[in-house]
Order: structure tokens, then C-alpha cells, then sequence
């Protein structure tokens, strides 16, 4: 009996622990170290997805979009959270259609992210706002007459230029199939800039990313 217990001891040494970074769901409401705000360069979304939906956030010149506002641990994230909050409503998603594209993208980051931020569902769209208001977009990239390659530390170079507060561990850039895809701005529960987990920090290193221009 004691040599079994000992070989389940031994197996269940063996069992991988999650990697850092493994989102996990289900967790209680409000537990969450930081905010990762991410930001999508719309025409990218668009050609990638969002025209293939008939999105209508694609037949407007949109640029910097707010993909979410997203609870972060310093390793790992929360998602699906479980909370007594209501729900928003209709009026409130589409509300934040003007920065996030469409009513339906806030209700889905509302379901995945926003629950888990422990806020009622007015506050937690108001606190989105604020972020999304406490940063200078570059205007260069909305006036890019063609397409453009460019290496992706251009991109967070721009940012950086516009918003001197900001400081490069703050802040990561990322790709999607070869283009420009988002940028990421690690703020406090506060919502002042600070140093991204190590989970979030990788930049991307293409010399030659796409970035559509806004048609």
C-alpha cells in the first residue's frame, strides 16, 4: 500500500505545470494584478476578418481601434470570470461602438474581459474610455496614402514619440499573419503606464510588416 502511494506520489510530480501565460476561466471577479489595453490597427482586422464578415466597423475610416481593456496577471490572465453584475445593455455596448468598431465587440470583450475587472458593467466601459482617452494615437498612419512595409519597432517608435510618458517596457507592438496587428499599453488598476509582464512584453521583430493603410 505504501509502495502505491508512493508511485502516486511520484506520477503526480511528473504532471506539467500550465506554462506562464495559460489563460485561465472561471475565476472570481476583481482578482487581477494589471490592464493591458489593446489597441487594433482596424484595416488590418478588417482584411484579416472583419470584411469577410461584412463587419460593419470596415466601412469606416477607423483607425486605432480599442479591441479591449483586459484584467492581467503578472503571469497569466483571468477570462469568463464569475460575477453577480449585470450585464450591459444594448444602449451601453452600442455606445462604445465610436472606439470599438461595433456594439457587438464590446459585448464580447464585456463577456470575456470586462467581468473579470470586478466593475459594474457602466464603470468598466467608462474606465475602458478613459484609457483609450489617456493616449495619443500617431496620427502618421492614418496618412498613409498606399500600403506600407515597416519594420514593427517603427510603429512603437511613433507611439512612443507622441506619448513621452510612455516608456518601452510599457508598451509591446504585435503582428498577425505578417501585419501590423495591435499595440498593447500595460496601465495600473489606476490606469497609469507601467512595466508589461513578461507574458505580454514580446514585441514583435518583423523588418518587413504590412500596414494597410485606411481605405
Amino acid at each position: 500500500m505504501r509502495r502505491c502511494l508512493l508511485l502516486l506520489t511520484l506520477l503526480g510530480a511528473l504532471v506539467p505545470l500550465a506554462p506562464a501565460g495559460v489563460r485561465a476561466e472561471g475565476e472570481p471577479a476583481g482578482k487581477f494584478d494589471y490592464y493591458v489595453m489593446a489597441l487594433s490597427w482596424s484595416p488590418t482586422w478588417c482584411a484579416l476578418e472583419g470584411d469577410a464578415r461584412n463587419s460593419p466597423q470596415c466601412d469606416r475610416r477607423l483607425g486605432w481601434v480599442l479591441h479591449g481593456l483586459w484584467p492581467q496577471n503578472e503571469r497569466g490572465w483571468p477570462s469568463y470570470c464569475r460575477t453577480d453584475t449585470r450585464d450591459p445593455s444594448r444602449a451601453q455596448t452600442a455606445a462604445m461602438s465610436d472606439i470599438m468598431g461595433t456594439a457587438g465587440s464590446a459585448w464580447y470583450q464585456w463577456k470575456k474581459h470586462g467581468r473579470c475587472a470586478g466593475l459594474p458593467s457602466a464603470e468598466y466601459f467608462d474606465t475602458a474610455r478613459r484609457a483609450y482617452d489617456s493616449v495619443t494615437r500617431p496620427e502618421v498612419f492614418r496618412r498613409l496614402r498606399d500600403d506600407v512595409t515597416l519594420p514593427a519597432s517603427v510603429v512603437e517608435e511613433a507611439w512612443l514619440e507622441v506619448n513621452p510618458d510612455l516608456r518601452a517596457d510599457e508598451i509591446t507592438v504585435t503582428c498577425k499573419a505578417h501585419r501590423i496587428q495591435e499595440v498593447r499599453i500595460c496601465l495600473t488598476r489606476d490606469l497609469e503606464p507601467r512595466r508589461c509582464g513578461a507574458d505580454v512584453i514580446r514585441d514583435c521583430t518583423l523588418s518587413d510588416a504590412l500596414m494597410d493603410r485606411i481605405d
